[in-house]
């Protein structure tokens, strides 16, 4: 389940990255009462990417953001209220992480939903009722 994060160069320190990224793994797992999952927890993979200032726009004109994008099945944060906390979760693990100097309004979290059968792990393609049964399996670490 990939995370994927871009943020303008200087909104996070290598430090604040490395935080935002446990921290939002952590939240992710959390919403799904997955915490500790032994076949999730290790699939909750992602990048943080910055941008140069003066390559990162709002508007059409030059601006500094954050972006959280995640790539998740269709029965992932399935119910309003799980994508409304993760949401609010996400945007305050980064809102804190940039030591608040970075504006809430410039932070954008979304989900992208995979099509059923094209989640590959180990060379394996995966559906929907596999991953989660995969997941129903697996012990918490």
């Amino acid at each position: 389940m990939p995370i994927n994060v871009l943020a303008t160069d200087g909104i996070l320190s290598l430090a604040a990255q490395q935080k935002v990224f446990a921290d939002l793994t952590a939240s992710f797992l959390r919403h799904h009462d997955l915490t500790g999952n032994a076949f999730l927890t290790p699939n909750v993979i992602g990048e943080i990417n910055t941008i140069p200032k003066g390559r990162s726009f709002a508007g059409g004109k030059s601006d500094d953001i954050v972006v959280v994008e995640l790539k998740v099945p269709s029965f992932a944060l399935a119910t309003p209220e799980q994508k409304a906390g993760f949401i609010a979760e996400a945007t305050d693990i980064v809102f804190d992480a940039a030591e608040r100097r970075h504006p809430r309004e410039r932070i954008f979290v979304n989900m992208v939903y995979a099509v059923d059968g094209l989640w590959g792990i180990a060379g394996k393609a995966y559906t929907n009722a596999e991953l989660g049964e995969a997941v129903s399996r697996a012990s918490v670490k």
